[in-house]
């Protein structure tokens, strides 16, 4: 019951904050006053004048395209750069060195789409210059550039007989000042305050409580007896040789909650640290990881609620919502069954207690004591069903079906409440295709939002809906042939699948999170994971930009008896139907090969 509360009250907290951000979303994007426009207007101005900026603008969908690739592709030059040259410049207490031309790739591209994925350790690889003005910027400016394609796609279902659908360059204005900065701001105090490190101070050196003897593999070594005056180390009465006593910890310093801040609201997801939200100094208490895990679909979730305000139609909005929220319930109880039934391995025939009397009972492999299964499985769905990836707990160790569903949430094509704008612009296009099937079905011509849907736009509406499917099944198909992807596995079988296939569902599902054991750090994969990436990201923005531009130029049609609702509880139902049919024909037979039969051999 306690697991149980948890659930409903973060779900509960959700909604709440969702619903008026929503409407603030709303009008700091379509210009109007709000409570903080005496103070940000000013700055907005400011920076039109300064960049020579058209506020008035209307451009064409081609040219928003263009300034999207165009922006898109010079931070990523000036980021790739950043990061080779690192350690010539300053920023950088810890002496830490460029990084490899690939890897510098991957991580550029990975940032640049709002992915994140991570082939490094944050605090041992990046300077605080880099972690600043290159990763944390571009945290800021790719959500916004969602946020942006987004609001270009609304403005083509309200406008009539148009080619504008406003300016690029004022949506991603606005998007960062008005929306971005003041909640990021907001949160990083509430980090700081709750113990999350923000500092330029270097990294220290602390003396650990008691030693700790690793072997020659690497192995820490319990319940061994350690004499640090002959350093000799003692197991079972036998002397361990070549055993390694550490008697001294790295503790990572830095502008940490900045970046963490923007990372979870931009559903961005790289951490400061390796480890992500595991980390104690990312997150370290109940407090700091319950914001940072409402900050994952708080922007996702009231851009449901923008949409209906914008559209004039505050039902679609609660329908589109309806549909993500009920896939994110389904999912998390699927996860929080799971992780806490364990499997029959763990429960060692019924040796081990795995019931919640007296302690936290079910898998608690890789998930931090302090947090146990209801806030690690809660983390797991958010951060999937989001384009986020950021993780408190590791997705290498949930159980077979539990990773399951966290793979399946990124190979729906990142919808379920999805990244900051590009989620609810990939859901709209699931929406067009339910249209266009259920008017076939009754025999009438698709209509939404009083625009008549056509095979224009039912094309590339069709792309967007496959553009993930086929980064993913293509990129990891090419990965499973090539000899040397298998040293990067950490696990052989069903499970070393499950690695690499999560790890191009996770970059082509721009999320970034990783089943851990899996060692991305290498030529291929660096370079064949880049551009998973920027086909995932991109190919959908160019389609939701023709389809916008499409409908911008229509007429709108009168609502009659006939005209197919898109608000009710059946539309809900056909838009989920559509979903997961999509995601069900074209990944069944790969899961079947990883986490399925991960599960079946588990139980044989």
């Amino acid at each position: 019951m306690n697991s149980v509360l948890q659930y409903v009250m973060y779900l509960g907290i959700l909604v709440i904050l969702a619903i008026p951000l929503g409407a603030y979303i709303k009008k700091a994007m379509c210009g109007e006053k709000t409570f903080l426009s005496k103070i940000l207007t000013p700055c907005e101005k400011a920076v039109y004048k300064i960049l020579h900026v058209d506020a008035e603008e209307q451009m064409t969908w081609k040219k928003y395209l263009v300034s999207v690739l165009l922006f898109s592709g010079i931070g990523l030059l000036f980021l790739f750069l950043l990061q080779m040259l690192q350690g010539v410049l300053g920023g950088n207490p810890q002496h830490v060195s460029g990084l490899n031309w690939d890897l510098a790739f991957n991580t550029a591209v990975s940032f640049v789409t709002n992915t994140n994925w991570q082939a490094y350790s944050g605090e041992a690889q990046m300077s605080y210059l880099t972690q600043a003005i290159g990763l944390t910027v571009q945290n800021f400016v790719s959500a916004a550039t969602g946020i942006a394609v987004l609001f270009a796609l609304i403005r083509g279902f309200m406008k009539v007989k148009s080619t504008g659908l406003g300016s690029f360059w004022v949506d991603l204005t606005r998007a960062v000042i008005h929306v971005l900065l003041p909640l990021n701001l907001v949160l990083a105090l509430c980090l700081v305050g709750g113990g999350v490190i923000q500092n330029l101070k270097p990294a220290e050196t602390v003396n650990l409580t008691e030693p700790v003897a690793i072997s020659a593999k690497g192995q820490v070594l319990e319940g061994a007896k350690i004499d640090t005056k002959t350093n000799t180390v003692t197991l079972n009465g036998k002397v361990i040789k070549d055993a390694q006593i550490v008697t001294e910890e790295f503790v990572p310093m830095g502008p940490a909650a900045s970046q963490i801040a923007i990372k979870q609201t931009g559903t961005n997801g790289g951490g400061y640290m390796g480890t992500n939200s595991a980390h104690p100094l990312e997150n370290p208490s109940p407090f700091t990881n319950l914001l940072e895990m409402l900050s994952i679909l708080l922007i996702p979730a009231a851009l449901c609620f923008t949409f209906g305000k914008c559209v004039k139609n505050k039902k679609q909005g609660v329908a589109i919502f309806a549909a993500m929220f009920i896939c994110l319930v389904v999912a998390l109880a699927a996860i929080a069954v799971n992780e806490q039934a364990a499997t029959p391995q763990l429960a060692q025939n019924g040796t081990v207690n795995l019931s919640m009397i007296g302690q936290a009972g079910g898998n608690m492999e890789g998930k931090e004591t302090r947090f146990g299964i209801a806030s690690s499985s809660t983390w797991s769905a958010f951060t999937t069903a989001a384009s986020n990836g950021s993780v408190n707990s590791m997705h290498d160790s949930l159980t077979p079906l539990g990773g399951m569903v966290t793979m399946l949430l990124m190979q729906l094509g990142e919808v379920i409440f999805g990244g900051v704008g590009c989620g609810l612009y990939g859901m709209l296009a699931f929406a067009i295709l339910t249209v266009f099937i259920a008017g076939l079905m009754v025999g009438r011509t698709p209509e939404f939002l009083g625009k008549k849907i056509e095979p224009y736009e039912m094309k590339w509406s069709v792309l967007v809906c496959l553009a993930t499917p086929i980064a993913i099944l293509v990129g990891s198909g090419i990965a499973a042939m090539v000899p040397q992807v298998a040293d990067s596995l950490h696990n052989t079988g069903a499970h070393g699948f499950s690695e690499l296939l999560y790890t191009y569902s996770s970059c082509g599902g721009n999320n970034g999170s990783a089943f851990a054991g899996f060692n991305a750090n290498t030529v291929f994969l660096n370079v064949s994971l880049g551009l998973v990436m920027l086909f995932a990201r991109f190919l959908p923005i160019i389609g939701t930009l023709a389809i916008a531009g499409n409908l911008a130029g229509k007429k709108r049609i009168a609502t009659t008896a006939g005209t197919l609702s898109t608000t009710n509880a059946m539309f809900v139902f056909l838009l989920i139907f559509i979903v997961l049919l999509i995601g069900a024909l074209s990944f069944f037979p790969a899961l079947a090969l990883g986490p399925l039969a991960e599960f079946f051999s588990s139980i044989a």
